[in-house]
């Protein structure tokens, strides 16, 4: 069994790392290129960088914390976040991104992830997916950071993102982002009984038994946090050695 991967989220607005709720009420945390070494330095297997308002705002991704970024991690680390194109993934991994995460433009235009499949290989490709939970019992899939709802259900979604050539699925509930009640294991599990390429939880850890309830009870590859490590209520070493002991495959 392939080890499960603790991948800290950083949620970058206007180069600084910043934190919230359900996608609002936005706090400011500390500097990408301080945090991201510290995580490197202190047993995280990944990083994810999200500029979370680039899409919104109709602009380019910042490529100056990314090639700064690069300069001070020993890990893997994608980045995602107001990235339209071809020529956007081109740059990222020219900055020293080895992934790069799409969200809405991979909404609008499907055709995008096959084509930075097709350049650049799967395993560069990450389709990031809002999920919300709509009152008909559905969960929809959201863009824009959150603020508009699509017509496509998660789970047609995710399948269509791979056999597109998405080779990774960030999986966020925006319903659970930053509430701390756990990772919503239902959607979880719809998702990763659905497909075949890895799975990383998002939204919702507040404890270490929330992490090791995703891995278990939904099968995912990596799980995702911010605040919890921000805020260091959770340290990545810790959790480590609690997953470990729970015979969850880390890597120490």
């Amino acid at each position: 069994m392939l080890a499960r991967r603790i991948i800290p989220c950083l949620d970058v607005r206007n180069g600084r790392v910043v934190k919230g709720k359900q996608f609002s009420s936005i706090q400011d945390v500390d500097s990408p290129t301080k945090l991201g070494k510290y995580y490197s330095d202190n047993g995280a297997d990944e990083l994810v960088f999200y500029d979370i308002t680039a899409s919104n705002e109709e602009r380019d991704i910042s490529l100056k914390f990314v090639s700064e970024v690069a300069k001070e991690l020993r890990i893997p680390f994608s980045v995602g976040g107001g990235v339209r194109s071809i020529d956007d993934f081109t740059k990222l991994l020219r900055n020293g991104a080895d992934k790069v995460s799409i969200n809405s433009a991979a909404i609008l235009n499907p055709n995008l992830i096959k084509e930075a499949s097709d350049r650049f290989g799967s395993q560069c490709v990450v389709l990031s997916i809002d999920a919300k939970l709509n009152k008909d019992g559905n969960y929809k899939v959201c863009i824009n950071g959150g603020r508009k709802e699509t017509e496509w259900e998660a789970i047609d979604w995710a399948k269509k993102g791979v056999e597109l050539g998405a080779g990774e699925i960030v999986l966020n509930s925006i319903d659970e982002d930053g509430m701390k009640r756990g990772f919503d294991i239902r959607l979880l599990q719809k998702i990763t009984n659905a497909i075949n390429v890895p799975v990383i939880a998002s939204g919702g850890a507040g404890k270490v038994e929330h992490f090791y309830d995703a891995i278990e009870y939904a099968n995912v590859d990596g799980v995702l946090a911010a605040s919890v490590f921000h805020f260091g209520e959770i340290k990545i070493s810790e959790l480590k050695d609690y997953l470990n002991e729970k015979n969850i495959p880390v890597r120490l």
